[in-house]
């Protein structure tokens, strides 16, 4: 019996997948559970509709982030803190108050987005990059200067 896959099957299968599987295995397990749908003609339309518009959608996110990496490559951020002797930061610089500083400049981008390994503590100038798409990483330069 051919069926969709609604859901990842461990051994058959991901999402949207159309297989081949045993009748038994189809009624009494997959149909039951809501894992898979019956690969009639509609169904299959209704997969290849859907196709379609995640793949718009993946242009479309791929254009704009395209256009967000230059707008931040273009960027120069500079964020004041306290810092001591030595250029030792009271605290540190996080990607949440990276995120908040670019917001207060115009670019909203999610602090989950920025890859930082460690909380910046030292006054200096840091490149960050930024993951806006699986295909798209930006690079930020940001100037941590003393208040």
């Amino acid at each position: 019996m051919k069926v969709i896959l609604k859901a990842k099957v461990k051994g058959v299968g991901n999402p949207g997948d159309v297989k081949e599987v045993s009748d038994g295995y189809a009624r009494n397990f997959l149909l039951v559970k809501g894992l898979a749908v019956v690969a009639d003609a509609n169904s299959l339309k209704k997969l290849e509709q859907q196709k379609q518009s995640a793949d718009k959608r993946d242009e479309r996110e791929l254009a704009s982030s395209q256009g967000l990496k230059e707008k931040i490559e273009n960027l120069k951020l500079t964020y004041k803190v306290k810092a001591g002797e030595g250029g030792r930061l009271f605290g540190s610089v996080t990607s949440k108050d990276i995120a908040d500083e670019m917001s207060r400049v115009g670019v909203k981008v999610d602090r989950r987005k920025i890859l930082l390994e460690e909380p910046i503590r030292q006054l200096g100038k840091y490149q960050l990059e930024i993951r806006l798409h699986p295909q798209v990483t930006a690079t930020l330069t940001l100037e941590v200067d003393k208040n």
